[in-house]
């Protein structure tokens, strides 16, 4: 078992360890089942069913679900009153969406650094950045650790700016004692199969301002003032198109799973965090490791297990680990490229090495598997895997 199984020995495991997946049960089937046997397939009782679901579990006033995570960026972007020209600050790692969205807008994303600790968009960085045409922060709670959401706050009432929370890691998360869904102006999520619930595809905004909510009901639906239900309760066919909007309304089969699975949320919060303990204690001692960090005010929703080498013990290069752990059957990822570094953004005019910390940073990164169906003997792979290869590669 010594020989790493890149170099033809035998692998750790003999089926690949995906790094996330979805856990659907019974109950999920039945819920989805119910609606399909329905009259509802879509903008019907099981939308408001789940939006009134988040804001109970979040207490959030208003939930607004869309088709994506993606959908939600997009409507609170849009909703803010982000155009052409306006500056917005997002991190310069994340998901493409957190910045894609001000691109939809005819925004100009500006890059902010990280936090050395956890990754999160560092608000030292982010008041460099302020200018006379930001017009807001898209904060991301990366990998699910909320972040110094009192320092932002602080900066955008000092500048008059909303900020927006991506939240699409973080729903369940703590910080200073309250749930994610409340701390900014807007809270966006996603319910992708590998996030904290799943809707297949889907995504919400969460807001206390009812104006808000109003408005990006109308985005969800093209721009439209009046949705089918209201326009039955008044037994009228008129309707009107008072802005620019989209589709992006999320059927009930959607919202069904939705609502299955949030009441399963606490649970899989809870083994979640129990596999991150599991692997604190497995590979803490590990020299070629910098495991993650959580600061003493929050309590992260660990959607992801991001690790970090320490690249002076080892003898080979982040993508030869990789490439090991692989052959292993240990599925790990890289969560993420900078989003600097992409081409349509290097077509932009962005270029490299501007934020020393999140690009020295991504260049140790590694996605161990995390997700709540893991077994014991799962977390005992991953650590039996990551032993083996700093064995084979230790200087």
């Amino acid at each position: 078992m010594d020989k790493l199984a890149i170099e033809g020995g035998a692998p750790v495991r003999s089926s690949l360890l995906a790094y996330g997946r979805q856990w659907i049960d019974d109950d999920d089937r039945r819920a989805v089942d119910a609606v399909l046997r329905g009259d509802w397939l879509t903008t019907g009782p099981m939308v408001a069913g789940f939006e009134k679901a988040l804001c109970e579990y979040t207490g959030a006033r208003h939930a607004v679900a869309v088709s994506s995570g993606t959908a939600a960026l997009h409507a609170a972007a849009w909703a803010v009153g982000i155009g052409h020209g306006d500056e917005v600050i997002v991190p310069a790692i994340s998901f493409v969406a957190s910045a894609n969205c001000v691109l939809y807008q005819g925004g100009k994303p500006i890059f902010a650094d990280l936090c050395a600790d956890t990754l999160n968009i560092d608000p030292v960085d982010v008041q460099r950045k302020i200018t006379s045409k930001t017009r807001a922060i898209v904060a991301v709670d990366f990998a699910g650790h909320p972040c110094d959401h009192d320092a932002l706050r602080r900066l955008a009432d000092d500048h008059g700016i909303p900020v927006i929370q991506d939240a699409a890691h973080s729903l369940g998360a703590t910080y200073n004692g309250h749930k994610v869904g409340t701390l900014q102006h807007l809270t966006t999520l996603s319910f992708h199969p590998v996030k904290h619930i799943t809707t297949g595809e889907g995504g919400a905004v969460l807001t206390n301002d009812d104006d808000l909510a109003k408005s990006m009901r109308s985005f969800r639906h093209h721009g439209i003032d009046f949705d089918l239900h209201v326009r039955r309760k008044t037994n009228s066919w008129e309707y009107d198109m008072r802005t620019l909007g989209f589709n992006y309304r999320i059927p009930d089969i959607n919202c069904a799973l939705g609502i299955s699975q949030l009441s399963k949320l606490d649970g899989w919060l809870k083994r979640r965090r129990a596999i991150a303990a599991a692997y604190h204690e497995a590979l803490g001692n590990l020299p070629m490791l910098q495991l993650p960090e959580e600061r003493h005010n929050c309590n992260s929703a660990w959607h992801l297990h991001i690790v970090r080498l320490n690249t002076q013990t080892i003898s080979v290069s982040r993508s030869q680990v990789f490439a090991a752990l692989r052959a292993e059957n240990i599925g790990v990822n890289v969560h993420y490229i900078p989003i600097p570094w992409m081409t349509h953004y290097a077509n932009l005019g962005y270029t490299r090495s501007q934020w020393p910390v999140a690009e020295g940073e991504y260049e140790r990164m590694i996605t161990l598997p995390m997700y709540p169906r893991m077994t014991d003997q799962d977390i005992a792979d991953v650590a039996m895997a990551l032993k083996k290869v700093w064995k084979a590669y230790r200087r």
